[in-house]
């Protein structure tokens, strides 16, 4: 049996052996929030979108 040795008092290397056994994977799972967007929000990416769209001769007349 080993002895016990506190994480702050192992040496670099022990440490790092000892993270990589601990990492696990997300799999196919994100690790990143995701909130919907706030629909009553005005949204400036879509306003220019539509402004766009409306005039056929581009952004600048």
């Amino acid at each position: 049996m080993e002895k016990f040795i506190s994480y702050g008092k192992l040496s670099k290397k022990k440490k790092r052996e000892l993270d990589r056994k601990r990492r696990n994977t997300w799999g196919s799972l994100s690790p990143v929030t995701r909130r919907e967007a706030n629909r009553k929000a005005y949204c400036r990416k879509k306003a220019r979108i539509r402004d766009l769209e409306d005039d056929p001769s581009g952004p600048f007349p």
